[in-house]
């Protein structure tokens, strides 16, 4: 067995859609980033390939590659997990938190778990989206930035 974990962060900005999950999420502000800056499934991303020990999401799609501007990350997680597939593994499971001020996202957290888990080929019960707030503290709980972080357990199969 292997374990990966995974980071992203990104600042808020306006102009842009918020999608964290894959669902996109009613606010004025959207996370700021060369593909869909969804933080969550970029720290899923690195989750799986730091636990297949590829590296990170950086190394195989660059930020200076066109080919990935506005790309939704869902596409990425795709790709991510042929990877997984081809290396012989499978995912145990995965879980995951979401560290943001704002919005309140509680009724959105199933609807991510549902669609990380159809993309990711597995049973919804094997993912877990949870969320945290910021505190008031440092760039996420001054609303100009939401943080992810996601831990993974993969197999061979």
């Amino acid at each position: 067995m292997r374990i990966g974990i995974g980071y992203d962060i990104h600042p808020l900005a306006a102009g842009r859609k918020l999608i964290l999950g894959g669902v996109e999420i009613p606010h004025p502000k959207g996370l700021q980033g060369h593909s869909d800056a969804d933080a969550l499934v970029h720290a899923v991303c690195d989750a799986l390939l730091g636990a297949m020990g590829e590296g990170d999401l950086g190394r195989h799609y660059p930020s200076s590659d066109s080919r990935y501007k506005d790309i939704s990350s869902l596409r990425l997680l795709e790709d991510v997990v042929g990877k997984l597939e081809r290396k012989g593994y499978r995912l145990v499971n995965l879980d995951t938190v979401i560290i943001a001020q704002a919005p309140r996202l509680s009724p959105y957290l199933t609807a991510m778990q549902k669609r990380m888990a159809e993309v990711l080929r597995v049973d919804p019960d094997l993912v877990n989206v949870k969320v945290k707030s910021g505190e008031g503290l440092d760039a996420v709980g001054r609303e100009k930035a939401i943080a992810t972080q996601a831990v993974c357990l993969i197999v061979e199969h």
